[in-house]
């Protein structure tokens, strides 16, 4: 049911002062650039000084180009050779565990309309959906960037604040179209699963954290009206979940008939969680 996402990586990278140990990893999928592995990094890793990243088979920093990362191990260490880094740690801000967006109430019916109006098309793929001048919607579905399982969090935090075409003032926002995106069925499943995403600010472009068998990566998002903050938001949550430590685990969609679904991914969870648990008391 729980799949791994660091069997099959490329890179791994490591703090400097523990070379054994690593702290995360990458596959490497042709989008990957040292520019935008660089960026990546800079979401996960907090430290007190500044820092730079060395290919350890070469001892060549890392610079922001747009050549292709190569694969290898990488460490992170301190920005001046007799300098050292007081802390470096990796950011514990949450992974929401994501299950597939489902229809279930009347505003959702409202957000679907006007993202089949919007779009046409899985924006994704850019193949468009020849039937819809009938209605005709078999294979496309109206993803939400932010999980509409996870509203209250969303308005906890302020991400209501970046829609601005709520319904009334009692409108959380997460229906609009603007935190939308049409998608193939397929597409969205993995766009849940946080296989691939979207960078607004390397020119929306697509980066895939696992195998393409869609033939997405790379490709730039068709224009639409959904809101930079919030596919920012949908990116970084992508870079937790594939790499920092072993990445979060992966859960299927197609699951048997009756199975709570929800209860499967807590009890995995808590698994999860107890052999982390063990693993910290015993180092």
């Amino acid at each position: 049911m729980a799949g791994s996402r660091a069997i099959g990586r490329d890179v791994n990278f490591y703090i400097f002062s523990e070379p054994g140990k690593a702290i995360g990893g990458l596959r490497l999928n042709p989008s990957i650039t040292e520019k935008n592995f660089l960026s990546m990094l800079s979401i996960l890793i907090v430290a007190s000084g500044r820092y730079r990243v060395t290919l350890r088979s070469t001892g060549v920093d890392l610079m922001p180009t747009e050549n292709g990362l190569r694969p290898g191990d990488y460490d992170i260490r301190p920005y001046l050779a007799r300098s050292c880094i007081d802390t470096v740690s990796i950011t514990d801000e949450p992974c929401i565990t994501r299950i597939l967006s489902r229809i279930i109430t009347g505003r959702d019916d409202i957000f679907r309309a006007r993202v089949r109006e919007r779009d046409g098309k899985c924006v994704i793929t850019g193949i468009v959906n020849t039937k819809a001048y009938r209605d005709v919607w078999t294979g496309f579905e109206a993803a939400h960037i932010f999980p509409l399982s996870s509203e209250e969090y969303f308005v906890q935090n302020g991400f209501s604040r970046w829609i601005t075409n709520r319904m009334n003032p009692h409108d959380t926002g997460i229906n609009s179209c603007q935190n939308g995106l049409l998608m193939q069925s397929n597409i969205h499943q993995s766009f849940d699963s946080f296989d691939f995403s979207i960078d607004p600010d390397n020119g929306y472009k697509i980066i895939c954290f696992d195998e393409d068998p869609f033939r997405i990566d790379g490709r730039t998002l068709d224009p639409v009206c959904a809101r930079d903050e919030l596919l920012r938001w949908h990116f970084r949550q992508a870079v937790f979940a594939n790499m920092r430590g072993v990445g979060e685990p992966t859960f299927e969609m197609d699951f048997p008939p009756g199975t709570d679904m929800v209860g499967e991914i807590l009890k995995l969870s808590l698994r999860l969680n107890g052999v982390y648990i063990a693993q910290e008391s015993k180092s």
